[in-house]
């Protein structure tokens, strides 16, 4: 007698907590959006502003995989390389906003700057977490989410400590490096999304 094959549901059950998974964190990300990029203009702050959009982009990334999971191997991978182009999206925005500070150099204030910087710290922590154990699930689609959420997190330590900085030296300038940091970690992310896709796009092809 053969024992029942209980593969299937159990694939179906890990799609379904993905799919509530990054549904959630495209809902956390969005609405951290609006509060930092909110503080972003109203201090003037070029990270905060960098790392808002990234939440903006984090968002339109878990919202593209909840829609892409049941799709097949090779539109999952064309899905990953639209992503890897998404996560350049951050470094475009700082541009503009480093022009602008730049053209008016006064420093952010230093506690509005910690502080929101902590949250922010708060819910990527959260996010990475809800994502770990699917970071490998989908391939280069939760990679996506996952290194977003984890990079976010080490830059959110960042601005927090740009904002002692700032209080202590009275400079524009932290808050100008660590904004900088942030459009390179994107694009450090969007690099390794971009390798991952083309990898499983060749072997959907072959």
């Amino acid at each position: 007698m053969t024992s029942p094959d209980h593969s299937q549901p159990s694939l179906t059950d890990s799609r379904t907590s993905l799919h509530r998974v990054v549904r959630l964190v495209a809902l956390f990300n969005l609405a951290y959006f609006g509060v930092e990029f909110a503080v972003a203009l109203a201090i003037g702050s070029v990270s905060l502003f960098a790392d808002s959009i990234d939440f903006l982009e984090d968002a339109s990334v878990n919202l593209l995989i909840f829609l892409a999971l049941g799709w097949s191997p090779m539109a999952r991978a064309r899905v990953g390389m639209a992503l890897a182009a998404i996560l350049l999206v951050p470094a475009l925005a700082l541009l503009w906003a480093l022009w602008r500070k730049l053209q008016l150099p006064v420093p952010p204030a230093p506690l509005p700057l910690s502080v929101t910087g902590l949250g922010a710290l708060v819910v990527n922590l959260s996010c990475a977490l809800l994502l770990a154990r699917f970071r490998h699930h989908a391939g280069s689609l939760t990679r996506a989410a996952f290194l977003s959420a984890r990079n976010d997190a080490f830059a959110n330590v960042a601005i927090v400590l740009a904002g002692g900085v700032t209080a202590w030296t009275g400079s524009v300038w932290p808050d100008v490096v660590v904004g900088l940091g942030i459009a390179a970690m994107n694009a450090d992310a969007a690099r390794e999304v971009w390798e991952a896709a083309r990898g499983e796009h060749r072997q959907a092809q072959a």
